[in-house]
């Protein structure tokens, strides 16, 4: 087993179990994707700190117990198709291709898009593929609905749009922050409408305009 290897253990069995993240599913697909390959090589070896990591260019890859938390309550499925905003690395993508059928990542520009891809081609993620929006905390409508939708990055508050998005019985994970507390929550659409369940505090470095649209925080 490489260092790297016993990291990603270490990470889950003493980060994520020990704070009731269980799910065989989630901690079999953290533990299938080499974390410190979606970072620049110097800053590999802090890769499973339990902490966010702040990347040089202003990007960051969000800690792994709210990320596992996230996981654990989107409940995603095989067949599911899921939108994942936010995802700076492309690290996100890739542990969500290991639970869903399709996973769309959403960058600003093609510049981002171009080195998202690049990272998930080289650890040849076949079903995650990046798309470009303006403004991804919008979502991406022209390929909704989505069967989940996670948020790596806290908000003042969701965008309608993005729970437009969802399809029936369909989940949203987010962080919505308030000063310097967030709370992880979930939303789950039933019959049209949006219900939110708080998971538990977090706090994890904002979404781009995060906080420069009206949206829903019920």
């Amino acid at each position: 087993m490489t260092s790297f290897a016993r990291a990603r253990r270490n990470m889950i069995d003493n980060q994520l179990r020990p704070n009731q993240v269980l799910d065989p599913r989630v901690l079999e697909a953290l533990d299938a994707v080499p974390r410190e390959m979606f970072l620049p090589k110097a800053m590999r070896g802090v890769a499973y700190s339990d902490e966010d990591l702040a990347l040089p260019d202003g990007r960051h890859l969000i800690e792994p117990l709210t990320f596992g938390r996230m996981l654990q309550a989107a409940d995603i499925q095989p067949s599911d198709v899921v939108l994942v905003v936010g995802c700076d690395t492309g690290y996100g993508a890739a542990v969500v291709a290991q639970l869903a059928a399709t996973v769309i990542a959403l960058q600003a520009d093609d510049t981002a898009a171009a080195r998202v891809q690049a990272a998930l081609d080289e650890q040849k993620v076949g079903t995650a593929v990046v798309a470009v929006e303006a403004e991804p905390v919008k979502g991406c409508p022209a390929q909704a609905p989505f069967d989940a939708i996670l948020v790596l990055g806290s908000l003042g508050a969701v965008p309608p749009a993005l729970g437009d998005q969802l399809s029936e019985m369909g989940r949203l994970a987010a962080v919505i922050r308030r000063g310097r507390v967030g709370k992880l929550s979930l939303w789950t659409k039933v019959d049209g409408t949006l219900g939110r369940r708080e998971l538990a505090e977090a706090a994890i470095p904002a979404l781009p305009e995060a906080h420069t649209e009206p949206g829903f925080a019920f």
